[in-house]
């Protein structure tokens, strides 16, 4: 190993050895892309439409006019641009909006119109998976940026000034253990109203437990080494100290759990969304397509798909996670 190599790059070259946890990112990447673009990949509105001789796209000009930037003429505000005749018309790969409704097409099993199929309002499945894949790893990582806010500032004040303060903060830790988180969920999500704020917030004020751990123990161990000791002896202030010089030296295995974590939010979501609490009834996720599969069982599509998703999903960052643990691990290198 060249003396020059950085930590990180040391790390990342003993992650690549692991072909699964290799796999796993590739699969997390490709969902993150999925969710951003899911707009653009799965719509009704159509790239390019040449309408009475006039060029327009107008899936860019509806997100130009959504930020204010442009007006739409009139023959862009029409929803179903296939009634249009127009002469030439560009779609999405998927051309249904998730939320598009169409009774006459509900319960209809995967095919070349549905390669997924439909619900029971005609909603397009694959649709709702891509941008399900939005809803969920929103919820997760911003779940997950709530309960790495608190772990860390948690655990950072446990580790680094020990005593009183250690001890009334791990009194903490042990009650928000003893409590039942999913079932304080459920007791949350369902006295407040629907929404998918008040989803992130709940997950991630009741999942900070691990990282706050975490960050305690590996407080512990680093506080008294040679290099903080000799900046207390030189008079920073503690919260430089814990910032400049433990942190970055602590936050390692932190990384782990923060992994681990998005994967326990989406999970938690989809638990949630399932039982019919998470998310309003009227945005489509991976939970919500489940519960609607638990009353209508011989849409055998509407387990399946959504289901491969959550498994797709929760797999994969459980393999990063553990790649990452396997790379962080000075033992195994």
């Amino acid at each position: 190993m060249p003396a020059s190599s950085s930590y990180w790059r040391r790390v990342w070259r003993h992650f690549k050895r692991n072909t699964l946890a290799v796999l796993g990112l590739w699969v997390a990447l490709i969902l993150i892309l999925i969710a951003l673009l899911a707009d653009v990949l799965a719509n009704d509105t159509p790239y390019y439409m040449l309408y009475k001789g006039r060029h327009t796209f107008p899936l860019l000009q509806h997100g130009l006019h959504r930020v204010g930037l442009v007006t739409l003429p009139a023959a862009l505000q029409h929803r179903d641009y296939r009634q249009l005749q127009a002469e030439r018309l560009w779609l999405p790969p998927v051309p249904y909006r998730p939320n598009r409704i169409n009774l006459q097409e509900a319960f209809v099993e995967p095919s070349a119109a549905h390669w997924l199929g439909t619900d029971k309002l005609g909603r397009d499945v694959l649709a709702g998976v891509m941008h399900g894949a939005r809803i969920s790893l929103s919820i997760g990582f911003v779940a997950v940026g709530i309960s790495l806010s608190l772990g860390l500032t948690l655990g950072a004040l446990a580790g680094y000034c020990g005593g009183w303060v250690d001890l009334v903060i791990s009194r903490v830790f042990e009650l928000m253990l003893a409590i039942p988180t999913f079932f304080l969920l459920i007791t949350i999500a369902a006295t407040l109203r629907p929404n998918i704020f008040y989803t992130m917030i709940v997950i991630g004020f009741t999942s900070w437990v691990g990282i706050a751990r975490f960050t305690r123990n590996e407080f512990l161990k680093v506080r008294n080494l040679d290099y903080v000791t000799a900046a207390v002896a030189l008079g920073s202030p503690a919260q430089r100290i814990i910032v400049r010089h433990i942190l970055p030296n602590a936050l390692a295995p932190v990384l782990v759990s923060v992994v681990l974590g998005i994967a326990a939010a989406i999970l938690t979501e989809s638990g949630l969304s399932f039982l019919g609490i998470g998310v309003p009834a009227d945005l489509v996720t991976w939970g919500s397509l489940l519960n609607e599969a638990r009353s209508n069982s011989f849409a055998w599509w509407l387990a399946v798909f959504p289901g491969a998703a959550i498994f797709l999903a929760v797999v994969a960052y459980y393999l990063v996670g553990e790649g990452l643990r396997d790379a962080l691990d000075p033992r195994l290198q």
